[in-house]
C-alpha cells in the first residue's frame, strides 16, 4: 500500500468490530456525544463517561484523538503526544476508551484537528503554514495555522490516519476546521493564503488570474472555487485512504464526505437566525439524500464563554430541527461531561432518548417536499447581505404558509439535474424557487429548462435568471430586462400593487413597498402579467407627497410552455417580509407558489406550528415543531398549540396514524386528494407516524 505522498504506508491492518464487506454502520440511525478534551483531561475516567453516554441515549462517542495533541503515544515526528498522558496508568487514553466502549457496544469516532501546529514544527516546516498577503503567519495561543494546499495536509495527515487505524478500532474521523483559515478563533480576518503551494495551485487552476488578497479583491470568487475544489479533492482522497485501511470507517466532513458535519452553535454578537440548523441539514439532504448529516450541537454559549451553558429552549431547537429533517443528533461539551453541568443537558437527553426509542421511524428519514428553495452561495460581499435577506424572507414565507420545502445551494443546483448516482433530483419537486440569485451558470439553466419541460414550475425573484438583457430560461416570461433599480434611493417610494380585495375607494389598491431591488422587465408576448408597479412620487415634506402613476412594467409575469411554467417576481419580495414583516406580501408570494403546484398541509394552521413532512422506512413521518417561543435573539418557553387538522396527500386505503410523543392513536379521515388527521395538543414538539399497516 502506498500513501498519497508516495511513501509506504504502515502495513498492519486494524481490527474491526464489523468486517462484513461494504457494511456502513452510519446508514442506520445513531446518536453522538462529543467530549472535546483539553490537555488536562488525559486522566479521563472512561467508565464514568460511558455510564453517562448510556444514560444520555447515545451510542457513538466523538473523542479527541489526534492532530494538535495526540491522546495516544504517537510515533510520528509531525505529532505531539499529550504530555499529561504520563499521569495515566496505561499512557494511552484512546486505547483505554476504544477497548471499554467496544465492550458496551458504543462506537468511537476520532476527532482530529490538523488546522494548527506548534511553534517548533512551524519553524521546522514553514512550507506547511498559512501566509497572508503581507507574508505573516497566523498565530493563535502559540499555535500556527497550516494551509490545506501544503504538505502537512496533503501528506502528513494521511500518515496520522494510518497510525491511528493500525492501532485502534476507530469507527470514523471528524477533521475539525479543515479550511483555508481566513478567520481565526477571535474572528479576525486574515485574508487569502499566499503560501507558495497556494500560488502554484491557483496559477494552475486559473492561469493569469492574480491571487487575491482578501474577499474584496478581484478574483476572490475564483479563489473560492479553487479552495472548495481543493478541499473536495482532499476529502475524496482521505475517504479512499480510510476505506483502504478500514472499509467500515466513515469520514465526517463537508457535503462530499461519508457523513456531513454541521456544528449548531450560538455566537455572541451574531444575529440569530432561528432556522439555521434546519437550513443546513435541508441543504445537505436535498443534495445527497442518502448521506447522513451529523448536527453537533454546542452545549455552551460561545467558545470564549464555554463555562456558560446554552439556553435550554435554544438548545432543544438545535436537536429538534436536526431530527425533523433526518439528521443525526449530537451534543458537544468541552472536557468531561461532569465538568459541564449545563441546564440544557437535561432536554438534550430527552430528545436524544426519543430518537433512540424510535430508531425505526428515523431509519432513512428524509423530508418529502413539493418546493425547492435555492439559496445564493456565490455572491460578492457587496450583495451578500441583501441576497441572504431575500432567502430568509422566502424561507419564512414557506414555513409560515405550511408549504413543505427543501433548501439547496445554488452551487449544487446543476447537480440535481445531472442524474448522478447518490445525488438528489429536481424531478421530485413541483416548484423551484430562486431567491434573487442573479445570473445562473449554464449548467443550472439547462437543469431548470429540463425540469420545466417535464412539467415543473419555477418562480424566480429579484435578479434570478436574468442575464444579457433577458431571462435566461427557455420558458422565461421576461423578454427584455430593461433596468435594475438597486440603490436605496432608487427604490424608495416605489410600490407594487398586490392582488386581492382592497379598501373601498382606495385609488391604488393594496400597494406593497419595494425593499432592496426592482428589475424593470418587458414581458414575453404570450406571458400573463399581474401586480402593476407604481412610479415614485415625493415622500416629503407632507405637502408634496402625491403624484404616483401606474407604470407599464409588471411586478409579476408568468409563462407556460408545454406542461411547465416559469414565473418571475422581478422585485425582492423576500426582503419585504424579512425586513418589514408585511404579511400581505408574504401571503401574495405563498398564493403564487400554491398556484404553481405546491400543496399546503392544511388551511388555517397557526403560523407558529412548523410542519415538516418526511418519509422513512417506517412510513410517512410528520414533525410538528412549536415555534411560539421564537423571539428576537432568543427562544422562550413555547406556548402549547391546540389540536389542528392536517391534510396530507395519500392514495389507497386509509392508513394508521399515531402521535409518538403523546403516545396516541389518531383518527384518519378521507379528504380531497388525501387524508385529514387531527393532531393532539403540541407542547415543544410532536411526531406523527402514518403507515399502511
Amino acid at each position: 500500500m502506498t500513501a498519497p505522498n508516495g511513501r509506504a504506508a504502515l502495513a498492519t491492518q486494524p481490527t474491526q468490530t464489523d468486517t462484513t464487506p461494504g457494511t456502513e454502520w452510519w446508514r442506520a440511525p445513531f446518536r453522538t456525544f462529543q467530549t472535546n478534551l483539553r490537555e488536562i483531561d488525559a486522566d479521563l475516567d472512561v467508565a464514568e463517561v460511558l455510564d453517562f453516554l448510556e444514560e444520555f441515549g447515545t451510542n457513538v462517542w466523538l473523542l479527541s484523538v489526534g492532530g494538535i495533541i495526540s491522546n495516544y503515544p504517537t510515533a510520528l515526528p509531525s505529532q505531539t503526544a499529550n504530555p499529561a498522558l504520563a499521569g495515566r496508568v496505561s499512557g494511552d487514553l484512546v486505547g483505554d476508551a476504544v477497548a471499554a466502549a467496544g465492550v458496551r457496544g458504543i462506537r468511537v469516532l476520532g476527532r482530529m484537528d490538523f488546522s494548527k501546529v506548534d511553534r517548533r514544527r512551524a519553524e521546522e516546516h514553514p512550507e506547511w503554514l498559512f501566509v497572508n498577503a503581507q507574508g505573516e503567519n497566523q498565530v493563535y495561543n502559540g499555535l500556527v495555522s497550516v494551509c490545506p494546499s501544503g504538505a502537512y495536509y496533503q501528506e502528513r495527515v494521511f500518515e496520522v490516519i494510518t497510525e491511528v487505524l493500525t492501532r485502534y478500532d476507530i469507527a470514523g474521523f471528524f477533521l475539525n476546521w479543515m479550511s483555508f483559515n481566513e478567520l481565526d478563533y477571535s474572528r479576525t480576518y486574515w485574508g487569502v493564503c499566499h503560501c507558495l503551494a497556494c500560488h502554484k495551485g491557483f496559477e494552475g487552476f486559473a492561469p493569469g488570474t492574480p491571487l487575491p488578497q482578501d474577499s474584496a479583491s478581484p478574483g476572490y470568487r475564483t479563489w473560492q472555487d479553487y479552495a472548495r475544489l481543493t478541499l473536495d479533492d482532499l476529502t475524496a482522497r482521505l475517504r479512499a485512504h480510510i476505506r483502504s485501511l478500514a472499509p467500515t470507517a466513515a469520514l465526517i466532513l463537508g457535503d462530499r464526505a461519508d457523513i456531513v458535519f454541521h456544528e449548531a452553535n450560538n455566537g455572541v454578537g451574531r444575529p440569530l437566525w432561528h432556522h439555521l440548523t434546519a437550513e443546513h441539514v435541508s441543504a445537505a439532504k436535498a443534495y445527497r439524500p442518502q448521506v447522513p448529516v451529523l448536527v453537533n450541537s454546542v452545549g455552551f454559549v460561545d467558545m470564549p464563554y464555554r463555562l456558560a451553558g446554552e439556553e435550554p429552549n435554544h438548545f432543544a431547537q438545535f436537536l429538534l430541527q436536526a431530527i425533523a429533517h433526518g439528521a443525526v443528533p449530537s451534543t458537544y461539551v468541552m472536557g468531561r461531561p461532569s465538568d459541564s453541568p449545563y441546564a440544557n443537558i437535561a432536554v438534550a437527553g430527552e430528545i436524544t432518548r426519543f430518537h433512540r426509542d424510535h430508531a425505526d421511524v428515523y431509519a432513512r428519514l428524509r423530508p418529502d417536499a413539493d418546493v425547492l428553495l435555492v439559496r445564493g452561495d456565490r455572491v460578492g460581499p457587496a450583495l451578500a447581505e441583501g441576497v441572504r435577506s431575500e432567502f430568509e424572507g422566502l424561507y419564512l414565507t414557506l414555513t409560515e404558509s405550511h408549504l413543505p420545502f427543501d433548501v439547496v445551494s445554488s452551487t449544487r443546483l446543476a447537480d440535481l439535474g445531472s442524474g448522478a448516482d447518490g445525488v438528489g433530483s429536481l424531478g421530485g419537486y413541483r416548484v423551484v424557487v430562486l431567491a434573487d440569485l442573479g445570473e445562473l451558470a449554464a449548467e443550472s439553466v439547462a437543469a431548470l429548462d429540463a425540469f420545466v419541460a417535464a412539467g415543473g414550475s419555477v418562480l424566480a425573484t429579484g435578479s434570478s435568471a436574468l442575464a444579457a438583457g433577458a431571462g435566461q430560461l427557455a420558458a422565461s416570461p421576461v423578454r427584455r430586462h430593461l433596468a435594475s433599480l438597486t440603490s436605496v434611493e432608487a427604490t424608495r417610494a416605489a410600490y407594487v400593487r398586490l392582488d386581492g380585495a382592497t379598501p373601498s375607494g382606495h385609488p391604488w389598491g393594496r400597494p406593497a413597498p419595494v425593499i432592496g431591488a426592482l428589475h424593470v422587465i418587458e414581458a414575453h408576448p404570450d406571458a400573463s402579467v399581474a401586480l402593476p408597479t407604481l412610479g415614485r412620487a415625493p415622500y416629503g415634506p407632507p405637502e408634496k407627497c402625491y403624484g404616483h402613476s401606474e407604470a407599464d412594467h409588471p411586478g409579476y409575469a408568468e409563462r407556460t410552455v408545454g406542461g411547465g411554467t416559469v414565473a418571475h417576481l422581478p422585485w425582492t419580495v423576500g426582503r419585504v417580509y424579512r425586513e418589514q414583516g408585511l404579511r400581505a406580501v408574504r401571503d401574495e408570494v405563498a398564493d403564487r407558489i400554491r398556484a404553481l403546484g405546491a400543496r399546503p398541509v392544511g388551511a388555517g394552521l397557526p403560523e407558529q406550528l412548523q410542519v415538516i413532512r418526511g418519509r422513512s422506512a417506517a412510513g410517512t413521518v410528520v414533525h410538528l415543531l412549536n415555534r411560539s417561543g421564537d423571539a428576537v435573539q432568543r427562544f422562550l418557553d413555547p406556548i402549547p398549540v391546540a389540536p389542528v387538522e392536517l391534510t396530507l396527500p395519500w392514495s389507497g386505503p386509509l392508513p394508521r396514524a399515531r402521535a409518538l410523543v403523546a403516545d396516541l392513536e389518531l383518527p384518519v379521515q378521507p379528504a380531497e386528494g388525501g387524508i385529514r388527521i387531527t393532531t393532539p395538543e403540541v407542547g415543544r414538539f410532536e411526531v406523527l407516524l402514518i403507515d399502511r399497516s
